[in-house]
């Protein structure tokens, strides 16, 4: 029906939610070393990347994952999503009818 839709993980973050598992003062002292660990420039590029893709062409049962190699360089790997496509095809005929409701 050419409506598309992107959704993008924001990387490393801190919420109230994360504030409950470790007090904040630790939070803040590992935070850096995650953001270090993680490549966190990494997911920035690839909502670029996303954004230059034209939607029909994007696989709509993989998710793009961004990755880095061991030598810095980024890149996207589509990974198949576990569905078959009789049961994604039941879920968006459904998602239809509660449209019109």
């Amino acid at each position: 029906q050419g409506l598309y839709s992107s959704v993008v993980c924001p990387g490393l973050v801190m919420t109230n939610m994360t504030y409950r598992i470790l007090p904040v003062f630790l939070w803040k002292l590992l935070m850096p070393i995650m953001w270090l660990v993680s490549g966190s420039p990494g997911w920035v590029w690839v909502e670029v990347w996303l954004f230059k893709q034209k939607p029909e062409h994007l696989d709509a049962l993989a998710k793009y994952h961004s990755c880095t190699s061991g030598l810095g360089k980024n890149y996207v790997e589509p990974r198949k999503i576990d569905v078959d496509e009789e049961t994604a095809e039941k879920f968006y005929q459904k998602l239809l009818e509660l449209e019109k409701q």
